[in-house]
């Protein structure tokens, strides 16, 4: 019989999507206020891969990407997907109800990187009250973070690797000096 063993914790994050650049900073501070410090902030990005958001959130999309100081269990994804759910809520464009933000969590360890969901799909795992989990990146050993068949097209890009594999070196150091 295998051994049960409790996770040492996992770095959480946020991506944060945009039309409107003064948002990410509001976004921001209420995600902090809920998990606590931010130890690393991506620079602004174009979000040109995927037309998915403009319907509904407009052109010229940005992202940015924020993770947290503290370390997570990874079975509190499903609960903080809710409530960056309910924050997007408190951002809408009041003439169309539309979202002006959308707030994707998601954890790393050093050997993947999930993504928390509202929509199921085959690859997906179902957590409880209505939210999904895949695994979106995997790590390999001198290569860094990788996708899967299907990782989003703007998370195969290659300035988004590189801001995993910098967030997995942020995340080791914390796993060797927590140790």
């Amino acid at each position: 019989m295998g051994k049960v063993r409790h996770s040492v914790g996992v770095k959480l994050f946020t991506g944060l999507i945009s039309g409107e650049a003064n948002l990410f900073k509001e976004a921001e501070k209420r995600l902090s206020q809920k998990f606590g410090s931010v130890d690393f902030k991506s620079p602004i990005l174009s979000f040109q891969r995927t037309h998915y958001y403009e319907s509904e959130m407009g052109p010229n999309l940005k992202r940015k990407f924020i993770s947290f100081q503290s370390l997570i269990d990874p079975a509190e994804i499903g609960e903080i997907k809710l409530f960056t759910s309910q924050l997007e809520q408190d951002f809408l464009h009041p003439e169309t109800d539309n979202r002006r933000i959308n707030l994707d969590p998601g954890y790393l360890t050093l050997s993947k990187l999930v993504l928390a969901s509202t929509k199921d799909y085959r690859h997906r795992i179902y957590l409880g009250r209505g939210i999904y989990a895949e695994v979106t990146l995997r790590y390999k050993k001198g290569k860094g973070f990788e996708p899967w068949e299907w990782t989003y097209p703007d998370y195969r890009a290659r300035e988004y690797l590189e801001i995993f594999n910098h967030l997995r070196k942020i995340y080791q150091n914390q796993l060797k000096t927590k140790g």
